[in-house]
């Protein structure tokens, strides 16, 4: 290497440039460090680097390029190691070599940027079960890319990404991760990473990333003792090394105390936004960066420098990039998480609320409608996490939540019968109370076309289910359009505002004005029958008089051949004081139907 004579390159991991390969890595406690690869047939004697500031080791290898494989050779108290560059961009497997990757790629055209947050409706996807080619083998990007024109007709405007990080083998949920700035390779190269999300935003859908900063592996982690460092039989220099390095998922908690490794983790979400375009990030179990346990009343675990590095990545966001969105899976409903930093808060946007589902679910499950609890429902509807609406995400399916034996929504309606009449309407029920509910909704993948049992990982879609349940699809559409204000006729849908008003815990109906500034096409009202049984002249409270027209009604029959197709028509709301509303209408409702009504 010539380190003295061809100036030095900004940057960490393998950095392509005109006459070769620049390299930089930290390894505070070893004594050299070479590369080696297929540049100089594995050669580990050849290639040194030389030793910079505070551990950091930098070397020129000239005539190296972009698709060589390499790793770096670490000699420490008489051993000698061969790793895996931790800021590696691509391997060959999780356990094989690094790929020198070029981060070059054509973003010509892609200006897009997020939709403000109150109109998101994100759409969980798991990269290998998505779209498989095969039953047999995982999807990829390029599969999942072949779906996006599905997701932009269903009106998905944000899709978030179960982690992609290399992990070991074939299969995997993601959160496993082995080397966090690798793209995982049976998904494909960072080439394909980039080319699905500009064309994602080429159909106006943002990316969200899933990261998990928690830990690391816990299996073929290079970064375990890394340069041969280490105590307590911990990890090294990358992770704590006394009792705070203990999770659910193994002891590889990274030290967030070392100034470098909060650095290595700030780069790598900062590297998906600067190289690969993505809109926001979804952080995985965000309690156990900030508390050894999890913990969310345990302060003699707390991790302050976890807080600090989560505030920091939010800051760096905010300040950077435009409407950048972060989202904490918290699960304790911590107003702290979302609260500005400079009160003292984490700087999230959102974080996921975990209640809303356990609560639609075992309203929805319930097999005698005596036994729904309408109040249980109000109480998640009306929660909020910190001042905005918005702070929260709310779903009724996600990967946690129906997997390991937990069902899918129609499959706990109906077990053994998801496309029972039941789980149908029940199912419908559900999902129309989350687009209308104050909150980000979240679909998983396949919830539009009654995808049965539970999520796994070998497991993958059933597309010929798009084309049966094509009805259904629509009908997830016409929420999604709603929610979203589409038509110009529902902003309340989108705005801060939720007044339950009706509560009728016998006959199981409920009644919710949604609003924004209120008005004609702003004031919302939802009509809602958790019971088999139709009501006919059911008199409610409205917040205007005049002419409601019904924007959805579940009950048609264009959604699916044996709905009731109950009609309400044109509800002529009147003064008069019903249900602390200035004035009434009747409206007339099917049995486990949804209305939602608005004025022109």
């Amino acid at each position: 290497m010539k380190n003295s004579v061809l100036k030095k390159v900004e940057g960490m991991g393998a950095i392509v440039v005109n006459n070769g390969v620049a390299f930089r890595v930290w390894a505070p406690n070893a004594e050299k460090v070479l590369v080696t690869g297929s540049f100089n047939d594995w050669n580990k004697s050849q290639h040194f680097m030389e030793a910079e500031d505070k551990g950091y080791w930098y070397g020129m290898v000239e005539g190296a390029k972009a698709g060589d494989e390499y790793k770096f050779v670490i000699h420490s108290n008489g051993q000698e190691f061969i790793k895996n560059d931790p800021y590696v961009r691509q391997l060959t497997n999780s356990a094989g070599n690094g790929v020198i990757a070029n981060r070059d790629f054509d973003w010509e055209g892609d200006s897009y940027t997020v939709s403000s947050w109150n109109e998101l409706v994100i759409y969980e996807i798991h990269v290998g079960t998505f779209n498989s080619p095969k039953r047999d083998m995982p999807g990829n990007f390029k599969s999942v890319m072949q779906k996006i024109p599905h997701l932009k007709k269903l009106g998905i405007n944000a899709i978030e990404i179960m982690p992609p990080a290399e992990f070991p083998g074939d299969y995997s949920w993601g959160y496993n991760p082995a080397h966090i700035f690798a793209v995982e390779s049976v998904y494909g190269t960072p080439h394909d990473f980039k080319t699905f999300v500009k064309e994602a935003h080429m159909h106006d859908i943002a990316v969200i990333l899933d990261v998990v900063y928690n830990h690391i592996g816990p299996q073929d982690i290079d970064l375990w003792r890394f340069d041969g460092w280490y105590e307590n039989e911990g990890g090294g220099i990358y992770f704590y090394n006394d009792w705070r390095a203990e999770t659910p998922w193994g002891n590889t908690r990274p030290d967030y105390g070392r100034e470098e490794v909060r650095q290595y983790l700030r780069d790598n979400a900062m590297i998906w936004v600067e190289e690969y375009h993505v809109d926001g990030f979804r952080f995985d179990a965000t309690s156990y960066i900030r508390n050894v346990h999890g913990s969310d009343n345990d302060p003699g675990a707390d991790l302050e420098e976890g807080w600090v590095f989560l505030q920091w990545i939010n800051n760096e966001l905010k300040d950077k990039y435009l409407n950048k969105i972060t989202i904490a899976e918290d699960l304790w409903n911590n107003a702290w998480i979302t609260k500005a930093t400079g009160d003292g808060g984490a700087g999230f946007g959102s974080q996921v609320d975990i209640g809303y589902v356990a609560a639609v679910r075992n309203c929805i499950a319930a097999v005698n409608d005596d036994d729904r609890d309408m109040q249980a429902l109000v109480d998640v509807m009306e929660k909020r996490i910190g001042e905005d609406a918005f702070g929260r995400v709310i779903y009724t399916e996600a990967h946690d939540d129906i997997a390991e034996g937990k069902s899918r929504i129609p499959e706990i309606i109906s077990p053994g019968e998801a496309d029972s009449w039941f789980a149908r309407k029940r199912s419908v029920l559900a999902a129309a109370l989350l687009f209308t509910s104050p909150g980000i909704p979240m679909l998983f993948q396949g919830q539009g076309f009654l995808e049965d049992r539970w999520f796994h990982d070998r497991d993958p879609l059933d597309w010929n289910l798009a084309d049966k349940y094509e009805g259904l699809l629509e009908l997830y559409g016409t929420l999604i359009s709603l929610r979203r204000n589409q038509t110009g006729t529902t902003r309340g849908l989108t705005g801060q505002n939720l007044h339950v008003h009706h509560v009728n815990n016998q006959d199981k109906i409920l009644a919710y004005h949604r609003w924004s500034e209120g008005g004609s096409k702003d004031s919302v009202m939802v009509v809602a029958n958790f019971r088999d049984a139709t009501f006919d002249q059911y008199v409610i409270g409205f917040p205007a008089a005049g002419k409601w027209k019904v924007r959805f009604n579940s009950d048609w029959k264009g959604y699916d051949d044996e709905f009731t197709n109950n009609f309400t028509g044109e509800p002529e709301a009147v003064e008069g004081e019903k249900d602390g509303m200035p004035c009434q209408a009747s409206v007339s409702i099917g049995p486990y139907a949804f209305l939602i009504l608005s004025q022109d």
